[in-house]
């Protein structure tokens, strides 16, 4: 009986990785497919070729749009924690006057869906002048990222011992100095965890990218993916389409096993170590 129920654990597990893995493994094969090739029902290609990939950046400004992914997913990373830190360290330290409500207020924000305040930051964005600019999109991707981003650190500021604190302000530690240098260090992990999230976030965003920027110098990966045409309206480029899919997947694989270790002690973090 235990060994069934380890066969059906493993077979069922096995199946959850077929199901999630399948996809990106069907795009990545189907980038190195030539064109003639891409719709034969074959798990692994004939001939391998990279003429999809090359096609990707000599055929549209592929590479300035992933410059433009990775300037606005950084910046709003930056800001997030930045901001996120301060924000969090008020909420979870200091009291004051209506912080519940606060805290509330900034979790209800993080439930509206994008659509929903679409034209309220459209019209924000264009009385900034700030339309067709990156710096746009980063101000605008601080509206869902910032949130999560107070919340996660919050919740483990909150757990941090006020013996820290009072030890620091005994040793003559300003409040900042005390943020900076004793209770960041020890939320590591939960920033790590934040600004990942934010991260993807950020460079998966398409509502608003597809909205706020015009010029093919200004979009980012996922909206110039979206608009890569063929030869005709009614042609796609799957081969282009499947290689693109796959830069842009890459480095979000690449930061999750890089990271891995800080986002489980990130999200299992609650109390210091004794």
């Amino acid at each position: 009986m235990r060994r069934l129920r380890q066969a059906g654990f493993r077979l069922l597990v096995a199946a959850i990785l077929l199901f999630c893995l399948f996809p990106f493994y069907y795009a990545l094969t189907s980038s190195l497919r030539p064109p003639a090739e891409l719709f034969e029902p074959a798990l692994l290609p004939h001939s391998w070729t990279l003429a999809n990939y090359s096609a990707v950046f000599s055929e549209q400004p592929f590479g300035r749009n992933i410059v433009n992914s990775v300037l606005v997913a950084g910046s709003v990373v930056a800001l997030s924690l930045l901001a996120g830190t301060l924000a969090a360290y008020a909420l979870a330290r200091l009291r004051f006057r209506g912080r519940g409500t606060l805290l509330a207020a900034i979790l209800a924000v993080s439930m509206f869906p994008q659509v929903a305040v679409l034209s309220g930051m459209f019209e924000l964005i264009r009385a900034l002048g700030l339309y067709n600019n990156l710096a746009g999109l980063t101000l605008s991707y601080l509206v869902f990222t910032l949130s999560f981003t107070i919340w996660i650190l919050t919740t483990f500021m909150r757990e941090l011992p006020r013996e820290l604190e009072e030890a620091a302000l005994i040793d003559g530690a300003a409040a900042w100095q005390t943020l900076a240098f004793v209770l960041a260090p020890l939320v590591a992990p939960a920033m790590v965890t934040a600004g990942l999230l934010a991260f993807i976030a950020a460079w998966n965003e398409f509502l608003f990218a597809l909205t706020f920027t015009l010029t093919n110098s200004e979009r980012t990966v996922p909206v110039a993916i979206a608009l890569m045409s063929g030869a005709s309206q009614y042609e796609l480029p799957w081969g282009n389409l499947m290689a693109a899919s796959v830069i842009v997947t890459l480095p979000l694989v690449a930061l999750v096993l890089l990271f891995q270790r800080r986002i489980v002690a990130g999200l299992t973090a609650g109390a210091v170590k004794g």
